[in-house]
């Protein structure tokens, strides 16, 4: 799946999760992240509003989302 940024030149690790509708609420996509269950370029991120940038890979669960 591929994401594309607009309006700026970034987008949170969190609202990317909620924009995509893979968790239900900000709060979700908080926690989900919290426990280790979101990696970033093949890295566990914890931090919640990490800002992700064109060619940026973000795993979670069973998706990978290209950030272009």
């Amino acid at each position: 799946m591929e994401f594309q940024i607009k309006d700026s030149d970034f987008i949170p690790l969190n609202n990317l999760l909620k924009v995509l509708r893979l968790v239900g609420t900000g709060g979700e996509a908080n926690i989900r992240i919290e426990h280790g269950e979101v990696k970033v370029n093949g890295e566990v991120e914890f931090q919640k509003r990490k800002k992700l940038r064109n060619g940026d890979l973000v795993n979670f669960e069973d998706v990978t989302i290209k950030i272009i």
